[in-house]
């Protein structure tokens, strides 16, 4: 049996670190949006709720499909933390804004989003590096 190339053992090593930290990540979201309760994707939809965006954007940034994210802005609707309101330049389109029960709730998640969080512990400056380099993997695709 040959050894295995060295290029294919490093990508294998990565997509696994990858994986596992996508996984870390995925596991504090839920314990911190249960203490909340909230869904992980509820939770993960007000974490990117950072102003007025409309369904697709959002989608996007929860990395879904719209039809997903629908769902779970139909709950958070009737929960009172978001609205749905016209959007300025776009007929067709609504914005979602979240209400002032919304803005607290995420104040809230976004403190317990923090704590213990598996990027803790890296500083700053190499989160910055780490942002870098997975938005440069990613923005190739």
């Amino acid at each position: 049996m040959s050894s295995p190339d060295p290029q294919v053992a490093a990508e294998r090593e990565l997509c696994g670190l990858v994986t596992g930290l996508s996984r870390q990540i995925g596991d504090h979201v839920r314990e911190r949006a249960v203490k909340l309760g909230l869904t992980a994707p509820q939770a993960t939809a007000l974490r990117e709720l950072t102003g007025p965006m409309t369904m697709s954007e959002l989608a996007e940034r929860m990395g879904c499909e719209p039809s997903n994210a629908t769902f779970v802005i139909d709950k958070l609707e009737k929960q009172g933390l978001l609205e749905r309101h016209p959007h300025a330049t776009d007929r067709r389109a609504k914005q979602l804004v979240l209400t002032v029960e919304g803005v607290a709730l995420r104040e809230r998640l976004i403190e317990l989003l923090i704590q213990d969080s598996p990027l803790a512990g890296l500083t700053p400056a190499e989160q910055r590096v780490l942002q870098g380099l997975l938005h440069r993997a990613v923005t190739r695709l």
